[in-house]
């Protein structure tokens, strides 16, 4: 088994470091320009899975020679004629679903075995292919076939040296030149075959070509004229592929195959600075526009939350049931009607509280399911308001990213389910805030008689109501019904006014969380690392690693 030389560990490190993070890499914003990062992303990887790191593990390898173009240009005739065997199946009638044939030595077949593009091709071992060169036959760049194409450019990227063919007719193709400036922009070396060219064209051809390549950075490329031998079948003569054979068999040699190798990877190398560098712009550009969104978000949820305590402070909770139930609960014959007498004694002692307080649970139960509501309505409204902010013409760009992502049944369930919880809540806090007052310093301006007095009607308020009973007055009276907030403050002065004061301000609170808790779904969509602050960082410090080893 021969010993195969490796690349340098630091380098061949950093390039699968970069490819883990380009990989990891994604652009969940619909932007400008994130189409063509997307593009350029899958080419990147592409170029790294084909061509880079094959070629810095395993630098021994033969050099791909990939021979390429369009339908008709003579690609598989001329692989055959440079092997003088029919490796390749040729003419315009063949199948275009064939796969792409790659002709190599026999004794370069172990050094071949781990490259990833035979995992496409038809390995053909041919004595006539110098060693250190794998010629390999690629589909048309103008297939009829979309999978045609598609695989031509793949093997394009994974070749170390191109074999362009072309034709004195087409020569002047878009597609050829289109190929060829990407070629460039990868740093990839080229060499040109003009095929069929009639003799008494030849000077003009050839001059026109020549200034084509001049044109697009190509002039150093070698250039193999193939004249027009008129209509034939079969390997053209040894003598017209000569050039081109002698050309293969300089570069086979190990030294000089390391040589095309090296100026192809460098050249790579030097692209794939570029082609991060883009990259890292376009998530930064990401991340911009998260922010933007996550600002515009800010600022249309600081009126819903401002609406929704207001709401509550308009007595939205008490519209509907609770204000039905209290006006049962204090007709004639109600639990409440005859609290307080006519003289404002109040009636009632702890005998009779159990059954006071066991009539006012059906209120308790109306207002957990009011308070619910409300507070989920107002969940809804916000998420509306919201949505609206980003579907809207001055919406940032790449709001409709983040709209289209809303998941809009998972955040109603979770909208319900919060709603629930703080009502809950709400209601619960309700004997602790009754419980904290009647303990706390009578008020300073109650003294002597007056304090005796209110502190006595305070005691027979508690011996008849209990403080769950107390509790649901007071919650009443913050959900809106003006009523139970006269009752409560007739039965424990300013202390009730402040208890109703206090439940207003601990449900208003909460529906504001409430309208805060819709942002949450925004905020997990924003939350994808791609469009963290320091995302694009992660590019750059692999750009900068292959910087200083480059």
């Amino acid at each position: 088994m021969l010993a195969r030389p490796l690349a340098a560990t630091s380098l061949l490190d950093a390039v699968r470091d970069l490819r883990r993070d380009v990989a990891a890499t994604g652009f969940p914003l619909e932007i400008e320009g994130t189409s063509d990062a997307r593009a350029s992303r899958a080419r990147l990887l592409d170029q790294l899975d084909e061509h880079l790191l094959p070629r810095l593990t395993e630098l021994s390898a033969p050099a791909v020679v990939v021979v390429a173009g369009s339908t008709g240009a003579g690609k598989s005739t001329l692989v055959n004629s440079l092997v003088q065997a029919e490796v390749s199946q040729a003419g315009v009638l063949r199948p275009t679903t064939r796969r792409p044939v790659l002709v190599h030595h026999p004794l370069d077949a172990e050094l071949l075995s781990h490259h990833p593009v035979l995992e496409s091709v038809e390995v053909v071992a041919d004595e006539h292919v110098p060693r250190g060169i794998a010629l390999l036959d690629a589909p048309d760049l103008d297939s009829v076939l979309d999978s045609n194409r598609e695989s031509a450019h793949r093997l394009l990227e994974a070749a170390d040296l191109w074999l362009f063919v072309t034709t004195a007719a087409r020569y002047g193709d878009a597609l050829p030149w289109k190929v060829l400036e990407s070629a460039v922009e990868r740093g990839a070396s080229i060499a040109m075959v003009l095929n069929r060219v009639p003799s008494d064209s030849l000077p003009t051809v050839r001059g026109d070509l020549l200034a084509r390549l001049r044109k697009h950075g190509l002039d150093g490329s070698p250039l193999f004229v193939v004249p027009d031998v008129g209509p034939h079948e079969g390997l053209l003569g040894a003598n017209v592929v000569a050039p081109v054979n002698r050309w293969l068999t300089m570069l086979a040699g190990p030294d000089r195959a390391r040589t095309v190798i090296g100026r192809t990877l460098r050249g790579s190398l030097s692209a794939l600075r570029e082609w991060v560098d883009e990259l890292a712009t376009v998530v930064q550009e990401q991340a911009d526009a998260a922010a933007a969104i996550a600002g515009t978000i800010d600022e249309r949820l600081a009126a819903p939350a401002k609406a929704a305590a207001e709401s509550i402070r308009d007595g939205a909770v008490a519209d509907g049931p609770v204000r039905a139930r209290w006006a049962e609960l204090s007709a004639d014959g109600g639990p409440v009607h005859d609290l307080v007498s006519s003289s404002g004694k109040v009636r009632g002692s702890a005998r009779t509280a159990p059954a006071r307080v066991t009539s006012l649970e059906p209120l308790l139960v109306d207002l957990n399911q009011s308070a619910a509501a409300t507070l989920a309505e107002i969940g809804a409204r916000t998420e509306a308001a919201l949505r609206s902010s980003l579907t809207a013409d001055d919406a940032p760009g790449g709001s409709t990213s983040i709209a289209s992502a809303w998941a809009g049944g998972a955040t109603a369930a979770r909208r319900t389910r919060a709603a629930e919880l703080a009502a809950r809540g709400w209601t619960a806090q309700g004997p602790r805030v009754v419980r904290a007052m009647l303990a706390a310093r009578p008020e300073d301006d109650v003294v002597g008689r007056e304090l005796k007095k209110l502190d006595k009607r305070r005691q027979q308020a508690v011996r008849s109501l209990g403080d769950e009973g107390l509790a649901a007055v007071a919650l009443a009276g913050a959900a809106g019904v003006k009523d139970a907030r006269r009752l409560l403050v007739t039965l424990l002065g300013a202390a009730g006014e402040r208890i109703v004061d206090d439940l207003v301000r601990d449900l208003a609170e909460r529906a504001s969380d409430q309208a805060r808790l819709e942002r949450s779904a925004v905020d997990e969509l924003l939350a994808d690392p791609d469009l963290a602050d320091d995302a694009a960082s992660r590019l750059r410090l692999r750009l900068a690693v292959l910087k200083g080893l480059t």
